[in-house]
């Protein structure tokens, strides 16, 4: 399975990518949650070229060192027998689960961080700048902070030991389940408040995106809710309500955020007012 992995992971991972991505757009046009404020052609073409680019830098990166890929760290460690994972005689099944919550919880503590440290934050803000949220914000991170996020979660699987296997399965899962949590759809109340038991929803994470400091600081997780519950970082609903709530950042509630080139420089120049401190004011 992992020599499968080696040689296919990529495909079978885009694969998934597209396939969720697919269903997830469908499921939006059918079932809107929120009627969308700025042009959905110039949206979609900013978050895709901007998603396109990650993956060019990614691979660059690849290019330019060591295979930078969480999966190559964990094929490296496994074949070093580098890490806890790779130390204990545990059955494999509950190494992966151990694996599967240790980079979930590695990854809402990363959110976390891109809120409270001012240069982090300047990355992040590409993503909030957003002012609709739907399956293409999911994909909406700037290429340095899909780096540092790479680099990050290397920096978890080679002490943790995890398997490429579990890797395999993380990135798969916090991929579609991004693009699920931030599809603009209208899940039955009943249905979001059982699935919202587990896993994050839309309507909860929805919130994260509000542009009031203290429910855009609340719900980080992007796979299960638990984090945020345990470290008591949830918030339940909008002040505003779901309709009538405003997404986005407060000194960008204009069509700046739906440009390309506009939104890659938007950590380098110079932060207007509010964006760094996202004041409750402005909310």
């Amino acid at each position: 399975m992992d020599g499968f992995l080696g040689q296919s992971d990529g495909v079978i991972r885009f694969a998934m990518f597209a396939g969720v991505f697919l269903l997830m757009a469908l499921i939006e046009l059918v079932w809107p949650k929120r009627t969308l404020s700025v042009s959905k052609q110039r949206r979609w073409l900013t978050n895709l070229g901007i998603s396109l680019t990650d993956s060019i830098v990614l691979r660059l990166m690849a290019m330019l060192a060591v295979p930078v890929a969480a999966i190559a760290a964990a094929f490296y460690v496994q074949a070093h027998q580098i890490g806890l994972l790779n130390n204990v005689s545990w059955p494999a099944w509950i190494k992966i689960v151990v694996a599967l919550l240790v980079l979930d919880l590695a990854i809402w503590a990363q959110h976390l961080v891109s809120h409270k440290v001012p240069v982090f934050w300047r990355l992040h803000q590409v993503h909030h700048a957003d002012r609709d949220i739907d399956v293409t914000t999911a994909v909406r991170f700037h290429p340095v902070e899909i780096g540092l996020s790479m680099l990050w979660k290397i920096v978890v699987v080679v002490p943790l030991g995890a398997s490429p296997l579990a890797v395999f399965l993380f990135e798969v899962i916090l991929n579609a389940c991004a693009m699920f949590n931030h599809a603009n759809v209208a899940l039955p109340a009943r249905v979001d408040g059982v699935l919202r038991l587990f896993v994050v929803t839309p309507d909860m994470h929805r919130v994260h995106h509000s542009v009031i400091r203290r429910e855009h600081d609340s719900n980080y997780g992007f796979n299960l809710s638990l984090w945020d519950r345990l470290f008591r970082t949830y918030t339940a609903q909008p002040e505003a309500g779901h309709q009538g709530m405003t997404i986005g950042l407060p000194p960008y509630q204009s069509e700046a955020p739906t440009r390309f080139g506009w939104s890659l420089w938007l950590p380098f120049g110079q932060q207007a007012s509010g964006a760094r401190n996202r004041d409750e004011a402005s909310g």
